[in-house]
């Protein structure tokens, strides 16, 4: 047994879970792992393994959690910690995944995701905790993944840069609310018994900052993963603007940019992805983050970032997409 695994043990025999039965819940694009621990009597809790020597550091999500929950929203509780090792015991939230329901039960697709419009209305009523900004700076530099990953030869970031920042830096002078950054159908979880924004439950958000209404509004109508219908996103967007009282013009602009920075980044994480840590499974997800990206150009204040970037992206045809899977790194040893 190696060093971790003791200190695992440990770390579960403090917490009394020791006698648990494990069974592994999810693993994710970072280095996290989670499992489903349950007791003979039922009751279930969840072990994130989060090692901080693999770069990892769960006290953000401790901290964000709480505060989370200081709302009234539905993230887990924390039940024991160990932030030197990264071990997190936390509440399990169950198995209802909002994408899963979605292909389970396609007629409560609106319901979802206008709960989760809903649940976003309600954290963007809350001064945001201190949290990193997600301003021009960040969400310029942010961007540059695309070209160091998935066109690195177009030449292309230091003109983007110039006509992208000014854009963002308008964006700055908004009121900024809390930004979950991983905001989508598969890390929400439907809580049927509770009520309210209460419904959704809440993954993965330690990367949290603080940043402009639009961006989780985004995260989960341009989904990478999942397929949103042109009306679904259209009402959920009006359904936000409605109920925020943000100025529709501005927003739907602020959208739209906010939609054209978070796919280019996205674009470069998937073929960094493949291409750095041996994950190929990504590349079959870049079709429809560079359809998100190709709609985002259409707006027209968007029109000059799209004469730059249009002949710059490769566009992902079958060859461009089997090539890249050809380059991907050796998968890493489990």
């Amino acid at each position: 047994m190696n060093d971790r695994m003791t200190a695992m043990d440990r770390f579960l025999v403090d917490a009394g879970w020791a006698q648990a039965r494990r069974d592994l819940l999810a693993g994710d694009a970072s280095n996290r792992r989670y499992d489903r621990l349950t007791l003979d009597d039922g009751r279930t809790a969840v072990l994130m393994d989060a090692p901080a020597d693999k770069g990892e550091d769960v006290r953000p999500f401790v901290r964000i959690a709480e505060w989370l929950r200081a709302q009234g929203a539905s993230a887990p509780e924390i039940y024991a910690q160990d932030a030197g090792n990264g071990f997190l015991l936390i509440e399990d939230l169950g198995d209802d995944l909002f994408a899963r329901l979605m292909v389970q039960s396609p007629a409560m697709t609106r319901q979802l995701y206008t709960a989760a419009t809903d649940c976003l209305l309600d954290l963007h009523k809350a001064p945001p905790p201190d949290l990193p900004l997600c301003d021009a700076d960040w969400l310029t530099e942010a961007a540059q993944m695309v070209f160091d990953w998935y066109a690195p030869d177009s030449g292309a970031a230091a003109e983007f840069n110039a006509l992208f920042t000014p854009l963002a830096r308008a964006l700055d002078n908004s009121p900024r609310v809390i930004i979950l950054r991983d905001y989508h159908a598969e890390n929400l979880l439907w809580r049927s018994e509770r009520t309210g924004s209460a419904r959704v439950g809440l993954l993965d958000f330690q990367d949290a900052l603080q940043g402009h209404p639009a961006y989780d509004l985004v995260s989960i109508l341009q989904d990478a993963r999942r397929d949103v219908t042109p009306q679904i996103e259209a009402a959920m967007i009006a359904h936000y603007i409605r109920h925020s009282g943000q100025d529709d013009a501005a927003f739907r602009s602020a959208y739209a940019l906010l939609g054209l920075q978070r796919n280019l980044r996205i674009l470069g994480i998937f073929a960094r992805l493949c291409l750095r840590d041996g994950k190929a499974h990504y590349v079959d997800f870049i079709p429809r983050v560079w359809g998100y990206v190709q709609r985002n150009l259409d707006d027209p204040a968007l029109a000059p970032l799209a004469k730059v970037l249009r002949p710059a992206l490769p566009a992902p045809t079958p060859d461009f997409l089997k090539d890249l899977k050809t380059r991907c790194a050796t998968p890493p040893m489990p």
